[in-house]
């Protein structure tokens, strides 16, 4: 079984496949390589949806973006009603560490995204800025703002 994490716990669908077990992405609605990178990430959605009301048809998970002329996969997009990305989520593996570099590599991401919050985590430790791209200036803030609040 993987890992506790600082989250509340919730029910997910398991399958295994080709020896290898696999869990339900209820946004992608497809069954995904269960790694502790992927742990993370299905129960900081699920948090998002069950804790702060984002609606799941408003994620985006580990889709294709151009950044300096190279394809990254981003973890987690939130979108706003308009379809215009607001916060951008970078999932690690408990196992590491939620450094400078990794929000550095949140930030990259975000040269092409272009939202106003950031999330880091790792499942353990999850850590929320808010990004003020007028004044180019950055805070963080004490909670995950309720999908309400983001606008």
């Amino acid at each position: 079984m993987m890992q506790k994490l600082n989250l509340p716990e919730y029910t997910f669908k398991f399958r295994m496949y080709r020896s290898r077990q696999q869990i339900f992405d209820a946004v992608r609605k497809k069954y995904i390589a269960l790694t502790p990178e992927e742990w993370v990430r299905q129960n900081f959605v699920a948090w998002l949806i069950n804790e702060r009301h984002y609606p799941s048809g408003l994620i985006a998970i580990e889709k294709e973006l151009l950044v300096n002329e190279l394809k990254k996969r981003y973890d987690i997009v939130v979108y706003n009603n308009n379809h215009i990305p607001a916060l951008l989520v970078e999932c690690k593996a408990p196992c590491v560490a939620v450094s400078q570099k990794v929000f550095d590599q949140a930030a990259r991401y975000n040269l092409a995204l272009k939202v106003s919050y950031l999330i880091v985590t790792n499942g353990l430790i999850h850590y929320c800025c808010y990004i003020d791209m007028e004044n180019g200036k950055y805070s963080f803030l004490k909670n995950i703002p309720y999908f309400d609040n983001l606008f």
